[in-house]
C-alpha cells in the first residue's frame, strides 16, 4: 500500500509545523480590540463627532481582519526566504501587496516613521 504523506510548511530551524489555530465554538480568543484607538484618532479628526458601538465593533472587526491577513502574507515570505525572524521589510512587502499603491505608499511611510520612533526610545 502506498503512504500518502502530508507537507507541512516548516520553517528552517523549527520542528514544529506552522498552522492556523482553529477557534473554538466561534469564541474570538485573542483577539485585540482597538476601541480606544478608534476613538482617539476620531476626535482628532472630526471632535464633536461620536461613534455608536456596532459601527465600533465593525471597525475593530475590519483592523483585526486586515491585522491578519498583513501577519498572513508576511510569514508566507518569510517563509519564502527560508528565514526564522519577521523582519519589518517582510511587513512592507505584505503591505505593498494586500493594498492599493496610493495607499500601501501612505501605510509604509507611516509605519516606517513608527518603527523609527520606537528604535530611537
Amino acid at each position: 500500500m502506498a503512504r500518502t504523506t502530508t507537507k507541512n510548511k516548516r520553517c528552517r530551524g523549527h520542528q514544529k509545523a506552522i498552522s492556523k489555530k482553529k477557534s473554538r465554538s466561534g469564541i474570538e480568543s485573542g483577539r485585540r480590540n482597538y476601541s480606544l484607538y478608534v476613538n482617539r484618532v476620531l476626535k482628532e479628526v472630526v471632535p464633536q463627532k461620536g461613534i455608536s458601538s456596532r459601527t465600533m465593533d465593525i471597525m475593530n472587526t475590519m483592523i483585526n481582519d486586515m491585522f491578519e491577513r498583513i501577519s498572513t502574507e508576511a510569514c508566507s515570505l518569510m517563509c519564502y526566504r527560508k528565514r526564522c525572524t519577521l523582519t519589518p521589510e517582510d511587513v512592507q512587502k505584505a503591505v505593498c501587496l494586500l493594498l492599493p499603491e496610493k495607499l500601501a505608499k501612505y501605510a509604509v511611510a507611516f509605519g516606517t516613521e513608527a518603527v523609527q520612533r520606537y528604535v530611537r526610545s
